[in-house]
């Protein structure tokens, strides 16, 4: 059986839509899909929708090879932004990434909110280019990252839905704080600063010589200070995976391994995020996998 029978999508034209979804998710999302894969079949097109709904507005907002100019970009994404909203709120669309969207919001009751944060935070990202302090910082990722974690629980099921919920929120931002540290450099080519200027300031760091692009001892000292907060919220969040359904923690743990783990990998290359991409290597996406599956393959 595969993944949109088990999961009882049966209509051709929405069994599409998860279909374009899916894909998006193997391409663009290559630990999180491969995390995904941990699943039962039956919960995966629900995840592949969550993630194609959030790569699509990421790359209306992030593409730098547009032939549109800024103006035309954030026309561009409040048209569409405006549409999906009026679309979340009628229960209906003729956009295939919303359609399933829709019937996913649908299926698990998954509040509307989640979606009007996420999609008040990919704003941001077309006017705001830095943020002075964590709290502020905080706003932007609750809703581009932490509400990820918590659309994602009633997919997941959990034993006690409010402290899962909590778990999930903090991996979320423990994610996205994680693509921050990997991404400085490639954030600087889009004009924007995540890492929290109070915070690089207590270090001995500007945004100006941080536009250096040159790893001192003083930003890997605000490196670490990032990294140790990343793994705070882990631990933080490693509380709640046996509060879900058991079929859901092997993917979970995998997830919040290896994406974590991309700290890691900014550790092993000295913190030179200037002139080395950090990431997960294939070995140890085996590495985690194959225990997660033979555990995923036990609980089923």
């Amino acid at each position: 059986m595969n993944e949109l029978d088990a999961a009882a999508i049966f209509d051709p034209e929405i069994r599409r839509s998860f279909q374009e979804c899916r894909a998006l998710n193997a391409k663009h999302g290559k630990t999180y899909f491969l995390a995904t894969r941990l699943l039962p079949k039956a919960k995966r097109p629900f995840v592949h929708a969550l993630y194609g709904f959030a790569r699509f507005a990421d790359e209306i907002v992030d593409d730098l090879h547009s032939p549109l100019n800024f103006n035309e970009r954030v026309a561009k994404f409040k048209k569409w932004k405006n549409q999906t909203q009026a679309d979340l709120k009628n229960n209906k669309s003729d956009d295939p990434i919303v359609k399933a969207l829709i019937f996913t919001i649908n299926r698990f009751e998954i509040d509307l909110a989640y979606f009007d944060a996420f999609l008040k935070s990919m704003e941001m990202d077309l006017t705001v280019s830095e943020y002075q302090t964590f709290d502020d910082l905080m706003e932007y990722v609750y809703g581009s990252a932490s509400v990820i974690g918590l659309q994602m629980v009633p997919i997941l099921g959990a034993s006690d839905f409010k402290q899962a919920s909590d778990a999930a929120e903090a991996l979320g931002t423990a994610f996205q704080l994680a693509n921050f540290i990997r991404d400085v450099g490639e954030d600087l080519d889009r004009g924007r600063i995540y890492l929290p200027i109070s915070e690089l300031k207590q270090f001995g760091v500007t945004p100006e010589t941080l536009r250096e692009r040159v790893v001192t001892p003083q930003l890997r000292e605000a490196l670490k200070f990032q990294i140790n907060r990343v793994r705070e919220l882990q631990r933080k969040a490693d509380r709640g995976v046996p509060l879900l359904y058991p079929e859901s923690r092997p993917c979970i743990e995998a997830a919040s391994e290896l994406y974590c783990g991309i700290v890691d990998e900014v550790e092993k290359i000295n913190y030179e995020i200037f002139n080395n991409r950090a990431k997960t290597s294939n070995f140890r996406r085996v590495k985690v996998a194959l225990p997660a599956l033979i555990r995923a393959w036990s609980v089923r």
